[in-house]
């Protein structure tokens, strides 16, 4: 045999070293030269208690002229361990993470503290030991680790799901610190042992207790913790006298695409399995050999995509292009961003709907959804050299037309997935129309949202394409004959500027020089913020303001519109399909043509008021017969109100009459005069002529109340629950 190898002069640290395997590679560091901190809490092999077993194997080292101390704290606090080693040697060279016990349950049975309790020693103790140990180790550009794994970490082991999971988790620990390790002299190795020990009493035979004798796996440690042993990320495996070396094994597999393109369905994976899981001629990575190898699969794809792309037309490459789905976040602030900037306001009716998260009908513009769906755009770089074979100049972009359609409720919160697909590429000669698909759906899968924009390029054309194409949704012309309805929208100066906080920051919209370019005297409003304008005016007159009831939306962009104009909607009603025409007030130039919206149902029109009763010659008399109606055939909804309203109706600023709405009453009451038996809560005055208007949504509640028109005397706050008593249709 060569030369005895020796470790004079070094510091080794072994945790759990008070028994067992500990105790072995103790003994033998000692005895070849190295001073030994013998550590071990002495607790039982389950973890519970504490001990001096320690003190034992020191005093065994001394007795046989070795240098060795004593240290019992817990892994847990590995850095008191490290600095016993310096206190006393000055030094620390070879750290043995030998440390663990046992909680042994099925899977069913293990409970949180014997999961954690098996990491925080095994796992966290090992890594808290060797990051308390690494400074020094760095610092002297020399350092030994061993991890300690356990063949029920490779292979599993029924009963140790905790122990299990912490022993492999050594194993990737390891490896990590031998490459980070590497430059510094630093080796980390896994040592798989299987000796007699505590933990090993009652599992193993007495026969097989002697013949795996700790001692017969303490020379392999000694020797992966030696100057000349170079193996760093090894993993040993050591029991009876017998020594053997782990290596990964990996099938070569199989691609199952042909491009970067293509997605992979799991018939393929079945129909490949065979395949797939053959070992012969099998691969052996090291390190990061594994990445390397999925890297070239990538790059194989991408070098195939590349030379089919150069034998297709650059039209044909952008049809071919599929980018990856992008995530797009959905949050109140966005939902609030956008409907201020497409004109909402805390004075329209049901305002708060569209502007304040707290608001219980809270919900977004459905035409909000375009800016999900532009995200798929935007984050692919589509029109600022993102697409393949096709090149876009963004200054010579123009939005063409747009349509978007809702299967499903626009969450207030939440993640949504984009994918993009560009349809069509038509040649119109003096440019080019790039006809570009977006689904958008849910965390579940389910689509939320489709859209598609038709964007026609400036000078793009005369490439020999085709003129039409069958996927776009086509647009359809309004009717022959005077509107239905009429609603205008001023815009502000500001309003481009404020659209652009929304996501298009294309600078035509707030750079004259870049305005310019593109052959605009100064910048102008986005197509995006007229349309969403139009939709929100649509659904005003149609729809009462209610997002669900909306379908679909479809538009052709024909003239800009300037920051400070003027819009007016036309609209044409056949049945749930609303026709509009957008135009310039200020110019009478049309902006959005072809465009209708789609309802779900139109929303029927406010009852008229009934004429007022001989009584009182108000009118108010009928809102209050309206009221009591309502409140005989739900008397819940008075009962969860429980409150006493006084209402003061005023005929030429003089007092004319009082109604009492008492909620408290069991069963509500609605009468004229003063309150009879419960005290009135809140008292409310206004003109006869101002109540008819407040109950049939012509007057905003909130703007009478700042404008003096309406007058609130005690809790103001019971004002709004009567909301399911003056609204047909209120969410209560």
């Amino acid at each position: 045999m060569s030369s005895q190898l020796r470790f004079d002069g070094k510091v080794a640290v072994v945790t759990g070293a008070g028994g067992g395997l500990g105790r072995a590679y103790a003994l033998w560091f000692a005895d070849r030269g190295a001073a030994v901190v013998i550590n071990d809490l002495g607790g039982s092999a389950s973890g519970e208690g504490s001990g001096r077993a320690a003190d034992l194997v020191v005093n065994e080292i001394k007795d046989k002229g070795g240098k060795a101390v004593a240290d019992y704290n817990s892994v847990e606090e590995g850095d008191k361990i490290v600095k016993t080693a310096i206190d006393n040697y000055g030094r620390i060279d070879i750290l043995v993470n030998n440390a663990g016990i046992l909680r042994d349950k099925s899977v069913a049975n293990t409970s949180d503290n014997d999961w954690d309790l098996i990491h925080r020693v095994h796992l966290r103790g090992s890594f808290v030991t060797t990051r308390a140990a690494w400074p020094h180790f760095r610092k002297q550009n020399y350092g030994r680790i061993i991890m300690t794994s356990s063949v029920a970490g490779i292979y599993g082991n029924f009963g140790q799901s905790n122990y299990s999971a912490a022993k492999l988790g050594l194993l990737g620990l390891s490896n990590t610190l031998s490459i980070e390790g590497k430059k510094y002299n630093i080796h980390c190795n896994t040592i798989v042992p299987m000796a007699g020990s505590r933990l090993t009493k009652g599992i193993l035979p007495p026969d097989m207790m002697e013949g795996m004798r700790p001692d017969l796996v303490a020379p392999v440690v000694l020797w992966l913790c030696h100057d000349s042993c170079s193996d760093t990320g090894s993993v040993i495996e050591a029991a009876a006298g017998w020594v053997g070396k782990y290596r990964w094994e990996r099938t070569r597999g199989m691609t199952l695409r042909e491009s970067t393109n293509d997605p992979i369905l799991p018939e393929a994976v079945r129909d490949n399995w065979e395949q797939i899981c053959d070992f012969n001629n099998s691969l052996h990575p090291k390190g990061n050999e594994a990445s390397m190898l999925l890297g070239k699969v990538l790059q194989d794809l991408m070098e195939k995509d590349a030379n089919r792309d150069a034998k297709l037309s650059p039209v044909e490459q952008a049809l071919n292009w599929r980018p990856p789905p992008v995530k797009c976040q959905v949050t109140p602030r966005e939902i609030i961003l956008y409907a201020l900037s497409v004109g909402a306001s805390t004075g329209d009716k049901d305002g708060l709907r569209y502007l304040y998260e707290g608001d219980e009908t809270f919900a977004p513009i459905p035409t909000f959804g375009v800016l999900l769906a532009q995200e798929a755009l935007s984050q692919s770089n589509m029109i600022t050299g993102g697409m393949p074979g096709f090149q876009v100049d963004l200054s010579k972009v123009l939005h063409g037309e747009q349509f978007i359609e809702i299967h499903k409720d626009i969450p207030t919160h939440g993640t949504l997935e984009a994918s993009l697909n560009v349809v069509d590429i038509l040649d119109k000669k003096s440019g080019a129309v790039i006809v570009t698909n977006v689904e958008v759906v849910d965390e579940t899968g389910d689509k939320v949202i489709s859209a598609q924009w038709s964007i026609f390029v400036v000078g793009a054309g005369g490439f020999g394409g085709k003129r039409n194409s069958d996927h776009i949704v086509p647009s359809v012309d309004a009717p022959k004959r005077k509107p239905d309805a009429s609603l205008s929208y001023k815009t502000s100066i500001d309003q481009a500027a404020l659209y652009r906080l929304t996501g298009d920051r294309n600078p035509l919209h707030i750079d004259a020089s870049f305005a310019a370019m593109g052959g605009f005297d100064r910048p102008i409003l986005h197509g995006l913020a007229s349309y969403g304008i139009s939709c929100r005016l649509v659904l005003q007159q149609y729809a009462d303001n209610n997002p669900s009831l909306f379908k679909s939306m479809k538009s052709r962009f024909t003239s800009p519109v300037l920051p400070g104009q003027t819009l007016q909607v036309d609209m044409w009603r056949e049945g749930n399909r609303i026709h509009l025409e957008t135009k310039v007030a200020e110019t009478g130039k049309t902006v959005l043509t072809g465009a209708y919206v789609d309802l779900k149902s139109v929303a029927s029109a406010p009852a008229p008021v009934a004429p007022p009763a001989a009584s009182t010659g108000l009118m108010s008399e009928a809102v209050f017969a309206e009221i009591k109606r309502r409140l005989d055939a739900k008397p819940e909804v008075g009962a969860k109100i429980n409150a006493v309203y006084q209402w003061n109706i005023l005929s030429n600023k003089k007092p004319a009459a009082s109604w009492v709405v008492d909620l408290k009453a069991k069963p509500g009451d609605i009468y004229q005069g003063e309150p009879k038996g419960n005290k009135a809560d809140c008292s409310l005055t206004l003109e006869d002529a101002d109540m008819v208007a407040l109950v049939t949504g012509k007057l905003n509640a909130q703007k009478a109340y700042m404008q003096g028109k309406l007058k609130i005397k005690g809790n103001i706050m019971l004002t709004q629950k009567l909301q399911g008593l003056l609204k047909e249709n209120a969410n209560l």
